[in-house]
């Protein structure tokens, strides 16, 4: 009985440490959905040898990987305007989470920055993001936050394509 009541006692002290743990699990996972979104991408832009442009939707917290640009004009030109008609472009199943195509982030990350080619679409509709048959990119900046307050700041190196991750001290 005395060894009973002692794993019973130890497993109610862990559960706090089993939840912080499952927090900092979303976080990663969040910041691993983008970089594998990126990465699909660049992918597709390369072997389809057409712009390809990742459609993110700040208010849902939504990243889609849109098929191939039609309308390809200067950088930062036209990013939140309508999309094309739907036949121009090929979307993502949304039901396959795991495809590269798509990433719903969780509700407990908040997008705290939203930049696209210098312009800050944080509280826009759609931001979009072109990526180029000869591996070139806009520039992209996001800042996750978890609700324990941890950054993390995804950049894509606009020469190569590359998502960049880094942690950004506690504000």
């Amino acid at each position: 009985m005395i060894v009973v009541g002692i794993l019973g006692i130890v497993m109610t002290l862990s559960i706090p440490a089993f939840s912080q743990l499952r927090r900092k699990t979303d976080l990663r996972q969040a910041v691993a959905d983008v970089v594998e979104v990126c990465s699909t991408a660049r992918a597709r832009a390369i072997l389809s040898g057409r712009p390809v442009e990742l459609w993110i939707r700040p208010q849902e917290k939504l990243l889609l990987v849109a098929g191939a640009a039609e309308e390809v004009g200067p950088a930062g030109a036209g990013m939140q305007t309508t999309a094309a008609p739907a036949e121009s472009r090929s979307l993502p199943r949304l039901d396959d989470p795991r495809s590269g195509l798509s990433a719903k982030l969780p509700d407990s990350i908040v997008l705290e920055m939203v930049d696209v080619n210098f312009v800050e679409f944080k509280d826009a509709e759609l931001a979009r993001v072109r990526f180029f048959p000869n591996g070139t990119c806009d520039e992209l900046t996001l800042v996750l936050r978890s609700d324990r307050n941890e950054y993390r700041k995804i950049s894509l190196e606009v020469t190569t394509a590359l998502a960049q991750v880094e942690t950004i001290g506690n504000r």
